[in-house]
């Protein structure tokens, strides 16, 4: 194992629930309309502009490239906004000491995140330093459940996707992980069965369980 591949929401600190109430508030402001709370799973760790087309496909609702493209900017502005008061203190628990653990094992530590304010929010979490890359998903062509994103990471590092694991809370994005052919580590509930290696908290994270789960996958 050499290098960590961490998704951002609901995995370093949980931003998630900002995302959609950006997007419920959207939806209210433009359609008078309101979103079931499942949606808030399938927009999980999905991009932007893959989010917005998933919420215009439940409302049945057409938009042309331009009226889609300033919905998308509204939604970040909104979204944004929410995250000027973001601190330390909102790391997940257990994720400053697991970047610690694995920096001291010499394992190489990449942002893997469908968010394009990924580097903005690592900054006000004070965990800039604690990352040796961060991939771009600007340049990425399909989003999770494609592993694109992971293998930029894995790229970004100069490492090999199979030399990595990969730390996801959402369904697309483990998928995403064990596409791109890194050992997935899962942080949730049941819905997470195809990770190689699942956790129920961000706080049961640690380095010895997932150099395990790397070698256990690796012998098979």
């Amino acid at each position: 194992m050499k290098g960590a591949l961490f998704d951002l929401d609901g995995v370093i600190t949980d931003t998630a629930i900002y995302h959609f109430a950006a997007w419920c508030q959207l939806v209210k402001t433009h359609f008078d309309a309101d979103l079931p709370d499942e949606l808030e799973e399938k927009t999980k760790g999905v991009s932007r502009e893959d989010s917005l087309q998933i919420i215009l496909d439940y409302l049945d609702i057409k938009v042309s490239k331009e009226e889609f493209a300033a919905l998308a900017a509204e939604k970040n502005q909104l979204y944004v906004h929410t995250l000027e008061n973001l601190s330390q203190n909102d790391i997940l628990p257990g994720i400053s000491e697991l970047l610690i653990d694995l920096k001291q094992h010499g394992i190489k530590i990449a942002l893997a995140s469908a968010s394009k304010n990924g580097p903005f929010i690592l900054k006000k979490l004070g965990l800039t330093n604690s990352f040796d890359a961060i991939a771009n998903p600007a340049k990425i062509t399909s989003g999770k459940p494609a592993p694109d994103i992971f293998l930029a990471a894995a790229f970004a590092l100069a490492i090999s996707p199979y030399d990595c694991v990969g730390i996801e809370d959402s369904i697309a994005g483990v998928t995403a992980i064990n596409k791109a052919g890194s050992v997935s580590i899962g942080v949730g509930e049941d819905e997470l069965n195809h990770a190689n290696k699942r956790f129920k908290t961000t706080s049961d994270l640690n380095y010895q369980d997932i150099k395990k789960a790397w070698q256990a996958y690796h012998r098979n």
